[in-house]
């Protein structure tokens, strides 16, 4: 059952609302993936708030989670390409769903798949931080206990990104599969051509760096 639309005059209103309406997709992804993008009732400035939320927890994560479930050896640790290590998968996972599916008849622009997706990461900040705190109190013997509910936010999150894809898209079932395989495949891709580019850039700039050393050893 789908819940109402709200107008909202108020840009403030909206941005509370779309929040708030991330909940409703978290336990609805059928009916609230749907909504989301078809009846407008999320938006940009949500999607980048629970997105920058997910990355801070999982910053939070590193500096006060029981070392029974994660060591940190700061000295070898690179803040930046940690975040980086975020960021980077999401956006190859929006750019290539968004490139496949428009060439499919998928019906998602990319502004609504990095939406759907940035809302489908809700259950990581809200789950993470209570296990975070959780994991400081926990004996070796529930241990388990907290990587078990851990995972399954994971999990969760991924059924989460699935079902919002084949509703914005409006796919089938086994269309929205085949895809999300695809897309998963598709970032493999994207993944070598970058390492080929970057490669033949700094190929590139070792070797006009060298020419430049041997004009000016010769003059």
């Amino acid at each position: 059952m789908r819940i109402e639309t709200k107008k909202f005059d108020n840009p403030r209103e909206k941005y509370i609302d779309s929040l708030k309406f991330s909940l409703y997709c978290m336990t609805h992804p059928l009916d609230g993936f749907w909504d989301l993008t078809h009846e407008k009732r999320g938006t940009l400035a949500a999607a980048n708030t629970i997105l920058f939320l997910t990355v801070l927890i999982r910053l939070l994560k590193l500096r006060y989670t029981s070392f029974m479930f994660m060591k940190v050896y700061w000295e070898e640790l690179n803040i930046f390409l940690y975040i980086a290590s975020i960021l980077f998968p999401l956006a190859l996972w929006v750019v290539g769903n968004w490139g496949l599916t428009t060439l499919f008849d998928g019906k998602g622009k990319l502004k609504q798949v990095y939406m759907a997706t940035c809302y489908a990461l809700v259950p990581y900040p809200l789950i993470q931080f209570p296990l975070m705190i959780f994991s400081n109190f926990v004996t070796v013997e529930e241990a388990q206990f907290y990587s078990v509910l851990s995972s399954l936010t994971l999990f969760y999150a991924a059924i989460l990104v699935i079902a919002a894809m084949g509703q914005i898209h409006e796919y089938s079932a086994g269309k929205n599969i085949l895809f999300t395989v695809a897309t998963l495949f598709a970032m493999l891709v994207m993944i070598f051509i970058l390492m080929i580019f970057f490669s033949m850039i700094s190929q590139g700039i070792s070797y006009f760096v060298s020419l430049a050393r041997e004009l000016m050893f010769r003059l």
